[in-house]
């Protein structure tokens, strides 16, 4: 009778997973220090029981949404660049973001959608959503946010064009200033045959639109 040789369970094991991030212990000290003196001069108890651990809680939390300014959306594509013949539009829609206003550091919030034509070069889908959650980890104004992310995908991928188009709903429209609840901002950004061709750009709005 042969025999199968067995590894132990102890060499197959994989790693627990740990959803964790790395914060800045100086910079998170600093920013927590800021955060007591908003809520003091707010008019707030700083020290009363369920505000102990907000000036710590806000401060990573802000390293987090702004940890956009750390990371190379460049190299992120450069990652799973592929060498391919094929030429027709290549689109991802629907793409979730979250970002911060930068004139007031509220949110805004909504989807991205992005098209490019290769040019004997496409990019692994998931790193179109990993360039817009760069862009949005970062202060921004919507109109910034849709240019950068068409201009690192053009300047990696050199297509035959690029389209990117955003919309989304601001906190500073909704629960402040004019405060209009359903108010929605679009906004464009469009490079070679997307700019050149009325059908190319036709095309892209209708698979966006999902007509």
């Amino acid at each position: 009778m042969s025999s199968i040789e067995v590894n132990s369970p102890a060499e197959f094991a994989v790693p627990a997973y740990r959803n964790e991030h790395i914060y800045d212990p100086q910079a998170t000290e600093e920013l927590g220090a800021n955060v007591r003196s908003i809520l003091e001069l707010v008019g707030e108890d700083a020290d009363r029981e369920g505000l102990l651990k907000t000036p710590e809680r806000v401060a990573k939390a802000y390293q987090f949404l702004t940890q956009g300014y750390a990371q190379d959306p460049e190299a992120i594509l450069k990652k799973a660049v592929f060498h391919e013949d094929y030429s027709e539009m290549i689109l991802v829609k629907d793409i979730e973001l979250y970002s911060l206003c930068e004139h007031h550091m509220l949110p805004f919030f909504g989807k991205a959608h992005i098209a490019y034509i290769p040019n004997g070069k496409i990019v692994g889908l998931s790193k179109l959503p990993r360039v817009v959650d760069v862009f949005a980890r970062r202060l921004q104004v919507q109109e910034r946010l849709t240019i950068q992310i068409r201009d690192a995908i053009q300047q990696v991928l050199e297509p035959e064009g690029v389209a990117v188009v955003i919309e989304a709903s601001h906190m500073c429209m909704v629960m402040r200033g004019v405060q209009k609840q359903h108010s929605t901002t679009t906004t464009s950004a469009m490079s070679g045959q997307f700019l050149e061709s009325s059908d190319t750009r036709a095309e892209f709005m209708r698979l966006i639109s999902g007509h």
